[in-house]
């Protein structure tokens, strides 16, 4: 099968027309958090970078944890778009679980990489706030529903006695280890060893395939 790789993408949802001055200062906003500029940014910085009226902006936005708060709230939105595309069941229709593993991973440790600085923000801001972090938790249950309609659709190809377990952990696995590396950095395998973004990508397909229990000539020829 061919793998639909070249297709999976980031998905930024459009804003409402009454949602335009705040999705530019979000939009901003996250620029600022990749390029590492947002700690010295003021809020009337962010306005003028966003192109919109501080006059206009303030009276929603008061602060620059309100913008943190917008921004997560935007970025689970376009996650749960994203995940709705890409582990859609249709999507894999004759796929195995070793071609999914490959190819859904493979973007998703690229998708944590290029964008880890505003991640980990988007983390961390979600770690003290119980509305944000139900929100994330939230996104998460949806992640580990899709895998496991996507699992259990296949489930002659495991060899793990329980299947339904197996997707729901997987899921854990995979987002506690994504999760984990956007906070600590990427050198997290330790001084001893240093992967290559390649090599911590095999790595954890793998780990995801041997939990599994596929061991098929397919799964490991990467």
């Amino acid at each position: 099968m061919t793998q639909p790789s070249a297709n999976l993408n980031w998905i930024r949802t459009q804003p409402k027309n009454s949602q335009t001055v705040v999705d530019a200062v979000c939009s901003t906003a996250e620029a600022a958090l990749l390029d590492g500029s947002w700690s010295s940014m003021s809020l009337d910085d962010l306005f003028r970078r966003a192109g919109v009226q501080s006059s206009e902006a303030s009276s929603r936005i008061g602060h620059k944890e309100i913008v943190l708060r917008l921004l997560h709230e935007r970025c689970m939105t376009d996650a749960a778009a994203t995940v709705d595309a890409i582990l859609a069941v249709e999507r894999w229709k004759g796929a195995s679980i070793p071609e999914i593993a490959r190819t859904v991973l493979t973007f998703a440790i690229q998708t944590y990489h290029e964008r880890q600085n505003f991640l980990r923000a988007m983390i961390v801001v979600s770690g003290s706030d119980d509305e944000l972090r139900e929100r994330s938790r939230s996104l998460q249950r949806q992640i580990g529903e899709s895998i496991r309609k996507l699992i259990l659709s296949r489930r002659k190809e495991l060899l793990h006695p329980a299947p339904a377990i197996a997707a729901e952990f997987t899921s854990r696995l995979v987002h506690g280890f994504l999760v984990e590396r956007t906070l600590t950095g990427e050198s997290v395998e330790g001084d001893s060893i240093k992967l290559t973004q390649e090599q911590v990508t095999t790595e954890l397909i793998h780990a995801v395939l041997s939990y599994l229990g596929v061991f098929s000539t397919e799964a490991w020829d990467s």
